[in-house]
Protein backbone atom coordinates (compact mmCIF):
# COMPACT_ATOMS: atom_id res chain seq x y z
CA UNK A 1 0.00 0.00 0.00
CA UNK A 2 1.28 3.16 -1.09
CA UNK A 3 1.25 6.32 1.55
CA UNK A 4 -0.57 9.29 -0.22
CA UNK A 5 1.89 12.27 -1.34
CA UNK A 6 4.69 9.71 -1.07
CA UNK A 7 7.02 8.52 -3.84
CA UNK A 8 7.72 4.96 -4.08
CA UNK A 9 11.27 6.15 -2.85
CA UNK A 10 10.27 7.16 0.14
CA UNK A 11 9.48 5.81 3.60
CA UNK A 12 8.30 7.28 6.80
CA UNK A 13 11.30 5.54 8.99
CA UNK A 14 14.68 6.21 8.33
CA UNK A 15 16.68 9.30 6.69
CA UNK A 16 14.91 10.45 3.15
CA UNK A 17 16.55 10.79 -0.40
CA UNK A 18 17.26 14.51 0.22
CA UNK A 19 18.99 13.60 3.53
CA UNK A 20 20.58 10.21 1.73
CA UNK A 21 21.90 12.69 -1.50
CA UNK A 22 22.81 15.12 1.48
CA UNK A 23 25.83 12.80 2.30
CA UNK A 24 27.19 11.96 -1.21
CA UNK A 25 27.06 15.22 -1.85
CA UNK A 26 29.41 16.28 1.29
CA UNK A 27 31.67 13.41 0.48
CA UNK A 28 31.97 14.61 -3.18
CA UNK A 29 32.51 18.53 -2.04
CA UNK A 30 35.55 16.64 0.81
CA UNK A 31 37.34 15.18 -2.40
CA UNK A 32 36.97 18.32 -4.08
CA UNK A 33 38.27 20.06 -1.32
CA UNK A 34 41.08 17.42 -1.01
CA UNK A 35 42.23 17.96 -4.45
CA UNK A 36 42.10 22.09 -3.98
CA UNK A 37 44.19 21.52 -1.18
CA UNK A 38 47.01 19.37 -2.74
CA UNK A 39 46.34 21.86 -6.33
CA UNK A 40 47.42 24.74 -3.91
CA UNK A 41 50.56 22.70 -1.98
CA UNK A 42 51.83 21.30 -4.97
CA UNK A 43 51.78 24.58 -7.17
CA UNK A 44 53.07 26.99 -4.45
CA UNK A 45 49.95 28.89 -4.18
CA UNK A 46 48.91 28.56 -0.67
CA UNK A 47 52.60 29.82 0.39
CA UNK A 48 52.09 32.31 -1.92
CA UNK A 49 48.98 33.56 -0.22
CA UNK A 50 50.94 33.25 3.14
CA UNK A 51 53.86 35.31 1.87
CA UNK A 52 51.49 37.64 0.60
CA UNK A 53 48.20 38.04 2.20
CA UNK A 54 45.29 40.15 0.74
CA UNK A 55 46.65 39.25 -2.79
CA UNK A 56 44.14 39.04 -5.59
CA UNK A 57 44.06 36.51 -8.74
CA UNK A 58 45.63 38.46 -10.67
CA UNK A 59 48.51 39.78 -8.67
CA UNK A 60 49.24 36.06 -7.81
CA UNK A 61 48.83 34.44 -11.18
CA UNK A 62 51.49 37.13 -12.48
CA UNK A 63 53.94 36.38 -9.72
CA UNK A 64 53.41 33.20 -10.51
CA UNK A 65 53.47 33.05 -14.32
CA UNK A 66 49.90 31.04 -14.49
CA UNK A 67 46.95 31.37 -16.14
CA UNK A 68 44.62 34.20 -14.29
CA UNK A 69 41.60 32.08 -14.93
CA UNK A 70 42.81 29.55 -13.62
CA UNK A 71 43.87 31.03 -10.47
CA UNK A 72 40.89 32.89 -9.61
CA UNK A 73 38.87 29.58 -10.49
CA UNK A 74 41.36 27.87 -7.95
CA UNK A 75 41.39 30.79 -5.14
CA UNK A 76 37.11 31.00 -5.28
CA UNK A 77 37.30 26.66 -4.36
CA UNK A 78 39.90 27.03 -1.67
CA UNK A 79 37.78 29.98 -0.12
CA UNK A 80 34.65 27.56 -0.69
CA UNK A 81 36.57 25.12 0.95
CA UNK A 82 37.46 27.36 4.12
CA UNK A 83 41.10 27.23 3.31
CA UNK A 84 41.14 31.01 1.90
CA UNK A 85 39.52 33.84 3.68
CA UNK A 86 38.27 37.22 1.52
CA UNK A 87 40.49 40.03 2.06
CA UNK A 88 39.80 43.53 0.04
CA UNK A 89 39.71 42.34 -3.30
CA UNK A 90 41.85 39.57 -2.79
CA UNK A 91 42.14 36.63 -0.21
CA UNK A 92 44.24 35.93 2.28
CA UNK A 93 44.59 32.37 4.75
CA UNK A 94 41.76 31.45 6.99
CA UNK A 95 42.94 31.57 10.69
CA UNK A 96 45.57 28.63 11.58
CA UNK A 97 45.72 27.43 8.14
CA UNK A 98 49.42 28.47 7.76
CA UNK A 99 50.53 26.05 10.72
CA UNK A 100 48.36 23.11 9.77
CA UNK A 101 49.59 22.94 6.57
CA UNK A 102 53.12 24.08 6.94
CA UNK A 103 54.31 23.92 9.96
CA UNK A 104 56.03 20.16 10.73
CA UNK A 105 56.98 21.16 13.89
CA UNK A 106 53.43 21.58 15.12
CA UNK A 107 51.09 18.68 17.02
CA UNK A 108 48.40 19.69 14.73
CA UNK A 109 49.99 19.26 11.38
CA UNK A 110 48.53 17.91 8.26
CA UNK A 111 49.80 19.01 4.97
CA UNK A 112 51.57 15.70 5.31
CA UNK A 113 48.49 13.62 5.30
CA UNK A 114 46.94 16.08 2.53
CA UNK A 115 49.62 14.83 -0.24
CA UNK A 116 50.30 11.20 1.23
CA UNK A 117 46.23 10.45 -0.20
CA UNK A 118 47.28 11.48 -3.92
CA UNK A 119 49.72 9.18 -3.82
CA UNK A 120 49.50 5.92 -5.68
CA UNK A 121 49.96 3.75 -3.01
CA UNK A 122 46.92 5.13 -1.23
CA UNK A 123 44.31 4.24 -3.46
CA UNK A 124 45.27 4.19 -6.78
CA UNK A 125 47.15 0.77 -6.83
CA UNK A 126 44.53 -0.62 -4.77
CA UNK A 127 42.03 0.01 -7.63
CA UNK A 128 44.05 -1.20 -10.27
CA UNK A 129 44.70 -4.91 -7.72
CA UNK A 130 41.23 -5.04 -6.42
CA UNK A 131 40.55 -8.59 -8.58
CA UNK A 132 43.84 -9.89 -7.75
CA UNK A 133 44.45 -8.76 -4.36
CA UNK A 134 48.58 -8.19 -5.25
CA UNK A 135 50.47 -7.45 -2.22
CA UNK A 136 53.50 -5.15 -1.39
CA UNK A 137 56.01 -4.46 1.43
CA UNK A 138 57.75 -1.12 1.76
CA UNK A 139 60.63 -1.51 -0.13
CA UNK A 140 58.36 -1.79 -3.59
CA UNK A 141 57.09 2.15 -2.49
CA UNK A 142 57.88 5.25 -3.86
CA UNK A 143 60.19 7.84 -2.80
CA UNK A 144 57.01 10.28 -2.62
CA UNK A 145 55.76 7.81 -0.74
CA UNK A 146 57.81 7.44 2.19
CA UNK A 147 58.33 10.92 2.19
CA UNK A 148 54.74 11.84 2.59
CA UNK A 149 54.31 9.11 5.33
CA UNK A 150 57.34 10.73 6.71
CA UNK A 151 55.81 14.16 7.01
CA UNK A 152 52.24 12.67 8.18
CA UNK A 153 54.51 10.86 10.83
CA UNK A 154 55.82 13.78 12.31
CA UNK A 155 53.52 15.29 14.12
CA UNK A 156 52.73 11.96 16.20
CA UNK A 157 56.18 12.07 17.20
CA UNK A 158 55.47 15.57 18.19
CA UNK A 159 53.02 15.02 20.29
CA UNK A 160 54.22 11.92 21.65
CA UNK A 161 57.49 13.69 22.84
CA UNK A 162 55.90 16.76 23.94
CA UNK A 163 52.94 15.43 25.86
CA UNK A 164 52.99 12.12 25.88
CA UNK A 165 55.90 10.61 27.75
CA UNK A 166 55.43 13.03 31.02
CA UNK A 167 52.54 10.88 31.18
CA UNK A 168 54.37 7.36 31.32
CA UNK A 169 55.53 7.56 35.23
CA UNK A 170 59.23 7.84 35.91
CA UNK A 171 60.10 6.84 31.78
CA UNK A 172 61.49 10.65 31.22
CA UNK A 173 63.43 10.51 34.89
CA UNK A 174 64.93 7.38 33.27
CA UNK A 175 65.50 9.26 29.92
CA UNK A 176 67.24 12.67 31.67
CA UNK A 177 69.34 10.25 33.43
CA UNK A 178 71.26 8.93 30.35
CA UNK A 179 68.92 5.98 29.90
CA UNK A 180 68.70 3.83 26.33
CA UNK A 181 66.08 4.03 24.08
CA UNK A 182 65.31 2.42 21.19
CA UNK A 183 62.94 3.91 17.76
CA UNK A 184 61.40 0.38 16.22
CA UNK A 185 60.01 1.15 13.10
CA UNK A 186 62.09 4.27 12.58
CA UNK A 187 61.27 5.03 9.55
CA UNK A 188 63.59 7.78 7.50
CA UNK A 189 64.98 9.45 11.21
CA UNK A 190 62.54 12.02 12.19
CA UNK A 191 61.82 10.18 15.76
CA UNK A 192 65.49 9.30 16.67
CA UNK A 193 66.63 12.60 16.11
CA UNK A 194 63.40 14.27 18.17
CA UNK A 195 64.27 11.85 21.15
CA UNK A 196 68.10 12.39 20.93
CA UNK A 197 67.51 16.48 20.76
CA UNK A 198 65.03 16.37 23.28
CA UNK A 199 66.51 13.98 25.67
CA UNK A 200 70.34 15.01 25.38
CA UNK A 201 71.78 12.65 28.21
CA UNK A 202 70.09 9.88 26.52
CA UNK A 203 71.27 7.60 23.70
CA UNK A 204 69.31 6.63 20.81
CA UNK A 205 69.15 3.37 18.47
CA UNK A 206 66.57 3.61 15.47
CA UNK A 207 65.64 0.04 13.87
CA UNK A 208 63.71 -0.41 10.59
CA UNK A 209 63.55 -3.22 8.05
CA UNK A 210 63.62 -0.81 5.01
CA UNK A 211 67.10 -0.13 3.92
CA UNK A 212 65.99 3.17 1.87
CA UNK A 213 64.31 4.01 5.12
CA UNK A 214 67.65 3.90 7.13
CA UNK A 215 69.80 5.64 4.46
CA UNK A 216 67.25 8.82 4.73
CA UNK A 217 67.64 8.60 8.22
CA UNK A 218 71.35 8.40 8.20
CA UNK A 219 71.38 11.57 6.43
CA UNK A 220 68.58 13.17 8.95
CA UNK A 221 71.38 12.00 11.75
CA UNK A 222 74.50 13.40 9.97
CA UNK A 223 72.54 16.94 9.44
CA UNK A 224 71.64 17.56 13.12
CA UNK A 225 75.24 16.20 13.73
CA UNK A 226 73.75 13.39 16.18
CA UNK A 227 75.78 10.75 14.64
CA UNK A 228 77.80 10.33 18.17
CA UNK A 229 74.56 9.51 19.79
CA UNK A 230 72.47 7.47 17.58
CA UNK A 231 72.87 4.33 15.96
CA UNK A 232 70.53 3.06 13.23
CA UNK A 233 70.06 -0.55 11.85
CA UNK A 234 68.30 -2.33 8.90
CA UNK A 235 66.95 -5.55 10.37
CA UNK A 236 63.14 -6.64 10.14
CA UNK A 237 61.68 -6.05 14.22
CA UNK A 238 61.05 -9.15 14.52
CA UNK A 239 64.70 -10.32 13.89
CA UNK A 240 65.33 -7.57 16.08
CA UNK A 241 68.37 -8.98 18.65
CA UNK A 242 70.90 -6.03 20.38
CA UNK A 243 74.19 -6.57 22.20
CA UNK A 244 73.22 -4.18 25.07
CA UNK A 245 69.29 -4.00 26.47
CA UNK A 246 67.76 -0.52 26.51
CA UNK A 247 65.19 1.30 29.06
CA UNK A 248 62.61 2.39 26.94
CA UNK A 249 61.22 0.81 23.45
CA UNK A 250 59.04 2.99 21.15
CA UNK A 251 57.20 1.82 18.48
CA UNK A 252 55.50 4.83 16.72
CA UNK A 253 52.43 4.33 14.18
CA UNK A 254 53.65 1.03 12.93
CA UNK A 255 53.29 -1.66 15.46
CA UNK A 256 50.19 -2.62 14.02
CA UNK A 257 52.54 -3.00 10.46
CA UNK A 258 54.21 -6.12 12.21
CA UNK A 259 53.82 -9.48 9.74
CA UNK A 260 53.79 -11.16 13.26
CA UNK A 261 53.30 -8.88 16.40
CA UNK A 262 53.60 -11.22 18.47
CA UNK A 263 57.06 -12.14 17.80
CA UNK A 264 58.26 -8.25 17.53
CA UNK A 265 56.41 -8.14 21.26
CA UNK A 266 59.25 -11.13 22.18
CA UNK A 267 61.54 -8.88 20.43
CA UNK A 268 60.69 -6.10 22.43
CA UNK A 269 60.48 -7.61 25.87
CA UNK A 270 64.10 -9.22 25.14
CA UNK A 271 65.47 -5.95 24.52
CA UNK A 272 64.26 -4.37 27.38
CA UNK A 273 66.24 -4.00 30.75
CA UNK A 274 63.81 -5.47 33.72
CA UNK A 275 61.22 -2.70 34.57
CA UNK A 276 61.87 -1.21 31.09
CA UNK A 277 59.29 0.90 29.07
CA UNK A 278 57.13 -0.53 26.03
CA UNK A 279 55.30 2.74 24.45
CA UNK A 280 53.17 2.22 21.51
CA UNK A 281 51.87 5.24 19.58
CA UNK A 282 49.51 4.45 17.25
CA UNK A 283 45.75 4.92 15.28
CA UNK A 284 42.97 3.91 17.88
CA UNK A 285 40.94 2.21 14.62
CA UNK A 286 37.11 2.14 15.85
CA UNK A 287 35.78 -0.81 17.28
CA UNK A 288 32.11 0.56 17.19
CA UNK A 289 29.92 0.97 13.97
CA UNK A 290 29.40 4.58 15.66
CA UNK A 291 32.90 5.18 15.54
CA UNK A 292 33.49 4.19 11.95
CA UNK A 293 31.22 6.73 10.81
CA UNK A 294 32.93 9.62 13.24
CA UNK A 295 35.36 11.77 11.23
CA UNK A 296 38.39 10.07 12.86
CA UNK A 297 37.04 6.91 12.07
CA UNK A 298 36.44 7.63 8.22
CA UNK A 299 40.30 9.17 7.76
CA UNK A 300 41.46 5.85 9.82
CA UNK A 301 39.46 3.97 7.31
CA UNK A 302 40.96 5.60 4.28
CA UNK A 303 44.55 4.45 6.24
CA UNK A 304 43.13 0.90 5.41
CA UNK A 305 43.55 1.21 1.93
CA UNK A 306 47.32 1.59 2.07
CA UNK A 307 47.34 -1.28 4.84
CA UNK A 308 45.48 -3.74 3.49
CA UNK A 309 48.50 -3.40 0.34
CA UNK A 310 50.67 -4.77 3.06
CA UNK A 311 48.44 -7.39 4.16
CA UNK A 312 48.04 -5.68 7.24
CA UNK A 313 44.91 -3.60 8.97
CA UNK A 314 44.69 -1.00 11.99
CA UNK A 315 44.26 -2.43 15.28
CA UNK A 316 41.59 -0.81 17.81
CA UNK A 317 43.19 0.52 21.12
CA UNK A 318 42.59 -2.38 23.19
CA UNK A 319 44.24 -4.73 20.97
CA UNK A 320 47.55 -3.84 22.45
CA UNK A 321 46.24 -4.34 26.36
CA UNK A 322 45.93 -7.78 25.21
CA UNK A 323 49.23 -8.34 23.12
CA UNK A 324 51.54 -6.88 26.05
CA UNK A 325 49.30 -8.61 28.41
CA UNK A 326 49.79 -11.93 26.59
CA UNK A 327 53.48 -11.22 27.15
CA UNK A 328 53.89 -10.94 30.33
CA UNK A 329 54.29 -6.56 30.37
CA UNK A 330 53.08 -4.89 33.73
CA UNK A 331 51.54 -1.39 34.84
CA UNK A 332 49.60 -1.19 31.59
CA UNK A 333 48.10 2.38 30.78
CA UNK A 334 46.70 4.09 28.18
CA UNK A 335 45.99 7.83 27.45
CA UNK A 336 44.81 9.47 23.82
CA UNK A 337 46.14 12.75 22.54
CA UNK A 338 44.10 13.53 19.54
CA UNK A 339 41.19 11.21 17.58
CA UNK A 340 43.35 9.66 15.63
CA UNK A 341 46.29 8.83 18.27
CA UNK A 342 47.04 7.00 21.37
CA UNK A 343 49.47 5.28 23.54
CA UNK A 344 49.42 2.22 25.20
CA UNK A 345 52.25 1.77 27.21
CA UNK A 346 53.65 -1.15 30.07
CA UNK A 347 56.77 -2.19 31.73
CA UNK A 348 58.49 -5.71 31.39
CA UNK A 349 58.01 -6.92 35.12
CA UNK A 350 61.78 -6.62 37.52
Amino acid sequence: MTTTGMTPTETTTGPTVPEQAGVLQTHLAGYMATRVLQIGLTSGLLRAIAANPSVTPDTLADALGMDDLYVSVWCRAAFGAGVLDRSGDGYTLAPHMEMLLFDESSPAFVGGMVMAVAQPEMFGRFAENLTTGERMWWDETSPEWIASVERTGRPFYTRLLGAGLAQVPGLEDALHAGGRVLDTACGAGVGVVRLATTYPEATVMGVDGDAHSIGRAREAVDSAGLTDRIELVVSPLEDMTLDEPVDVVINNISMHECRDIDRVTERVRAALKPGGWFVISDFPFPDTDEGLRSVPGRLMSGVQFFEAQIDDQLLPRVAYDELLTRHGFTELGWFQLNPVHAVTHGRRPV
